[in-house]
This record gives C-alpha cells, sequence and structure tokens, in this order.
C-alpha cells in the first residue's frame, strides 16, 4: 500500500494526524511494507525504492504525528503538539492514562516529508505525543524527512525495529520524559544530533531505554547531546564511520551527578583517535574500541532486509 501527502508549505502543508482517542490500524508486512511518500513519488505497489527520487530529498510534505492520552512531563497537560497551529484542538496530547491504545503500525516507511509550517516550524518524520503502552510500533523506517526523523513527547509507547536515514535534524529526539524503550534500531547519516535528548519539564520524571543500536555518523553534527537532568538507560550500541567533531558533549553520569546510565559500547575509531577524543567527561568508561566488522553489540539488520528502503539501497550491508 502507498500513501502520499500533497506538496505544501505553511497552511497549505499536509499531514496524517491521528488525535487523542483515535486510532491508527496500519498493518504492513515483510514482503508488502505500507510506504507514506510525497504525490512527486513514482513508485508503483510492489516497489520498495522510489524510482525518481533521491533517499536526501525532504519537506515535500508533513509526516505522520501520532497524539495519545498518556502522561507527559510537561508545565501544562494536555498540550499543543509541535507543528499543528494552536487553532487546531485535535493538535493536543497527554493525560492520566498509561496504557492508552493509539492503535497497531507495523511495517511503514515514512518518506520525504518535514514541510514547514511556519519559522522553524518542521513536522517530524514519526511524532508520538503522549502515546500510550498499549500502542503498538514496530518495523518503522523514516528516511529523508527535513526535521527530526522520530520525536517522543512524554507518553510510554515502546518501538522496535526502526531505521532513521538521512533526516534533516535529529534521528532520535525524546523529549518530556518519555518512559518507553527504542529496541534494534539503525540511524545512519542524520544532519545534527544522532541522539538529542531532553530532560522533563514538569513535575512528572520516567526513564526511557535505548538499546541495541547501530549508529553510523557520517555527517551528523554530533553523536548526542543530553540534558543534565536527562533520566536514560542506554545500552549495546556500536558507532562507526564518525569523525573529529563528533561527541558525546554534556553528558553527566551518575557519579557527576547526572541521570545517564549506559553500558556495552562500542566504536571504530578514525585512524590516529582515541576514545576520549569522542566520548567525554568520563563517558569513555563504558566505551570499547573494535575494528571494522568485529562489533559484538548493535543492531540486527536482517529483520529489515526485505522491505526497508535502505536495505534495498545497500546502507545495511556489512552491518
Amino acid at each position: 500500500m502507498i500513501i502520499k501527502g500533497r506538496e505544501g508549505s505553511a497552511s497549505n502543508a499536509t499531514a496524517l494526524m491521528i488525535a487523542r482517542g483515535g486510532k491508527l490500524m496500519a498493518e504492513g508486512t515483510a514482503t508488502s511494507p505500507i510506504i507514506f511518500t510525497s504525490v512527486a513519488d513514482q513508485i508503483l505497489p510492489g516497489e520498495i525504492a522510489s524510482p525518481n527520487l533521491e533517499p536526501t530529498l525532504n519537506g515535500l510534505w508533513g509526516g505522520l504525528l501520532i497524539l495519545g492520552n498518556a502522561p507527559i512531563s510537561a508545565s501544562t497537560s494536555p498540550k499543543q503538539i509541535e507543528g499543528i497551529p494552536p487553532s487546531d484542538q485535535n493538535g493536543l496530547y497527554g493525560g492520566n492514562i498509561p496504557t492508552d491504545n493509539s492503535g497497531t503500525i507495523r511495517y511503514i516507511s515514512i518518506r520525504h516529508g518535514g514541510a514547514n509550517i511556519g519559522e522553524g516550524n518542521e513536522i517530524n518524520g514519526l511524532t508520538l505525543g503522549g502515546v500510550g503502552s498499549g500502542t503498538t510500533i514496530e518495523n518503522i523506517e523514516i528516511v529523508a524527512n527535513q526535521d527530526d526523523g522520530i520525536e517522543w513527547f512524554g507518553g510510554l509507547v515502546n518501538l522496535k525495529n526502526v531505521i532513521l536515514w538521512n533526516v534533516g535534524d535529529d534521528a532520535v529526539d525524546t523529549d518530556q520524559s518519555w518512559g518507553g524503550t527504542i529496541d534494534n534500531f539503525v540511524v545512519i547519516n542524520p544532519f545534527d544530533e544522532c541522539f538529542e535528548l531532553d530532560g522533563p519539564e514538569g513535575v512528572m520524571i520516567a526513564t526511557h531505554t535505548i538499546k541495541n543500536g547501530t549508529v553510523k555518523a557520517h555527517d551528523a553534527e554530533g553523536l548526542a547531546d543530553l540534558d543534565d537532568n536527562t533520566p536514560v538507560n542506554m545500552s549495546n550500541i556500536y558507532f562507526f564511520d564518525i569523525k573529529a567533531g563528533q561527541d558525546f558533549d554534556d553528558m553527566p553520569v551518575p557519579a557527576s551527578g547526572g541521570l545517564l546510565t549506559a553500558s556495552g559500547f562500542q566504536v571504530t575509531l578514525p585512524e590516529g583517535t582515541v576514545i576520549t577524543d569522542f566520548f567525554k567527561e568520563g563517558t569513555d568508561a563504558f566505551v570499547t574500541a573494535v575494528a571494522v566488522g568485529a562489533n559484538t553489540v548493535g543492531a540486527d539488520v536482517s529483520v529489515f532486509q526485505t522491505w526497508s528502503w535502505a536495505a534495498v539501497a545497500g546502507e545495511l550491508d556489512g552491518m
């Protein structure tokens, strides 16, 4: 199945938004994924790669927004989601139902999105605002989004098997004390940070977990940026194709008063560099340097092989 959004920006931007109380039942398969793309895409049913659009072309339509009734850490709740004008009350998210169910989403690829609806206000590839743990999200690919790949605003939804490729801002962006898990993921060449992990904005504090990932930094601005008060557990992540200037900046560990717990990081270093050139403020303690192809942690990319554009394009080869 192929779903196409019209081109446009500002008030003419198009997006698919699931409001609080609604459900999206989007269940593709490993042989027939559901592809969300632009009307400019000439892709046909049965095809995985676009025949005419490059996997770097973004901003042609909006993206997918899912809003729920789960708790968020903000000054007020519910709150209006970014990317949707305040005049549209369907853009409210957050509540007091941790197990809220916004549907089932499996085997989908979201491409060429991130249309700008206002100054510096683009839509993420996948926005999850106050989405509850009753929601199922598995086997997701975001390709060439102008803003973040996936951004969480609170909630407790878990994600499994995720690819974030060529996004124009951060790949993984967490806000307002999201309390779920992302397990088995691949990040490839974001424009800004591979991980932008922000802390709570209200009294509610929840910890999210990021585990079993492979990160190809390439031209990214940085590897990770965390607030001092970000509660997050990170484990079994492999970094490669990194270069000078990309680092884990301002990333305090519990011993220095921060809320990060991490273990099992591996990295393939550029020639002539050492771990502390990239992992600073003591975070080198949970990082091991390995040769190319010698990593023992990271994503299981076999689950992406038949349905993702990244796999068809050879981006996962050798991972």
